[in-house]
């Protein structure tokens, strides 16, 4: 068997957001399952949109979630060798130039769909004359040049949908380069695929047309088409496609709102699969349980919730060491205290505050006398982790308060909150001053 090379190809037009990056992701898994190469390159031949800020963001993006690549390739470098490939298929009769201005193509759509015809290029310009094609260049027309389908069958076994079949008749001719000698994706992509010894292409579904005909553009510059296979697309919680646009649901947002990487690859890797969205011990776990016959044709919904709850998990598995560096005030017994509650790292962080203080309490006028009794049942110092049963039980007994009578008041005077971890391994850290102090009311 040939060995794996997967890739992922971002154009630097815009930030990374979840579908692109799920897209990296399963191509990253399959090239480690099988001990392939993976490729980062970037489709930046679109020269007024590719920007270098958005190439060190991607490079960034895949570096914090752990997708490290075997080699960088960019298309912006590569632009002679389109040229070649392009006069190669111009030698073989599938490139053919035409002369079609915007407008003109758009009366041709219009005129088909009237007509009950599906918008196919009609292939006019290849029966344009010589003289013809002269007068066009002499008024100033700059061809567009299509790739000339052959007729038949295109179709590949997919790794997601199965068997694809177009009929070549029902799609129209490609443009492969621009009237101004820009080439478009599906040019610099197969060509890069095929110098690249790509093996295996995953990529959104919406990609499928043009994998029809990048299979017959592989043929004619005579190289075997590799294995493709179109993930279901990801849509919002509104039901909307992801975008570059939604910087909510960007790596660098996630990143910023305090998800985990280990989340985020555990989510990515599971969503739109059968198999249930749990935490995954990062790329090499997933890689290592990676099934295609397991992913689904329907779109699956990124909802930022379910990644939420999923980062609850996977931040609450985490021990002192994984954080330290990230949370220099916080001592392994404070994480261990606060981490069965925590959604993000950052939080323990925000819990420490509230611990040491300053804290202003939470009382309401019908506790002011449970809680003067609370204090005056305050235990004497050193306090340990029992001295929180030994004086809630003491306070009880005091006051006939009991169940959430008895310890919401306690955690809003302590912590000046109304829910969290549990207070026995906390009362030390707090200690008699600043909870004599709480309780009464004081910020302290």
């Amino acid at each position: 068997m040939s060995a794996v090379v997967c890739r992922f190809a971002p154009s630097p037009t815009g930030a990374l957001h979840a579908g692109n990056l799920r897209t990296a992701l399963i191509n990253k898994m399959l090239a480690d399952q099988a001990g392939g190469a993976f490729i980062l390159r970037f489709d930046d031949t679109d020269a007024e949109r590719s920007e270098e800020r958005f190439v060190d963001g991607i490079r960034a993006d895949l570096a914090w979630l752990g997708l490290d690549w075997t080699r960088e390739e960019r298309q912006s470098g590569r632009m002679a060798r389109y040229d070649a490939a392009a006069e190669t298929l111009k030698a073989a009769g599938r490139l053919y130039p035409c002369y079609e201005t915007p407008d003109e193509l758009a009366l041709k759509r219009k005129a088909a769909l009237n007509a009950g015809r599906p918008p196919i290029y009609d292939r006019g310009a290849l029966s344009l004359t010589p003289e013809e094609r002269a007068a066009f260049e002499a008024e100033g027309r700059q061809p567009h040049w299509r790739f000339k389908l052959a007729a038949g069958s295109i179709a590949w076994t997919d790794l997601i949908r199965g068997a694809v079949r177009f009929d070549a008749e029902q799609l129209s001719d490609p443009v492969l380069i621009r009237a101004d000698g820009r080439p478009l994706y599906h040019l610099p992509s197969v060509v890069d695929d095929i110098d690249m010894a790509v093996s295996h292409i995953v990529r959104g579904e919406d990609h499928v047309s043009n994998s029809a005909w990048h299979v017959q553009i592989f043929e004619a510059l005579g190289a075997a088409p590799p294995v493709f296979g179109h993930l279901a697309l990801l849509a919002d919680a509104s039901g909307g496609g992801l975008s570059k646009r939604f910087g909510a649901l960007s790596i660098a947002g996630l990143r910023e709102a305090g998800i985990e990487p280990e989340a985020v690859i555990s989510y990515l890797a599971r969503i739109g699969t059968s198999r249930p969205i749990a935490p995954v011990g990062g790329v090499a776990e997933a890689a290592a349980e990676l099934d295609f016959s397991l992913f689904g044709r329907a779109t699956a919904k990124f909802d930022v919730s379910e990644l939420e709850r999923l980062n609850g998990l996977v931040v609450q598995g985490l021990d002192h060491a994984a954080v330290a560096a990230r949370l220099p005030q916080v001592d392994a017994a404070l994480w261990d205290a606060l981490r069965a509650n925590l959604a993000t790292v950052s939080d323990a962080e925000d819990w420490r505050a509230a611990i040491d203080g300053p804290t202003a309490p939470m009382i309401a006028a019908e506790d002011a006398a449970m809680l003067k009794a609370a204090a005056d049942a305050l235990p004497p110092e050193p306090w340990t982790a029992e001295s929180w049963g030994d004086w809630t039980a003491a306070v009880k007994a005091a006051t006939g308060r009991k169940g959430k009578a008895l310890f919401m008041p306690l955690r809003k005077a302590l912590t000046g909150r109304e829910s969290g971890p549990e207070l026995a391994p906390l009362l030390p850290r707090i200690g008699a001053e600043k909870a004599r102090a709480r309780l009464a009311g004081e910020t302290a």
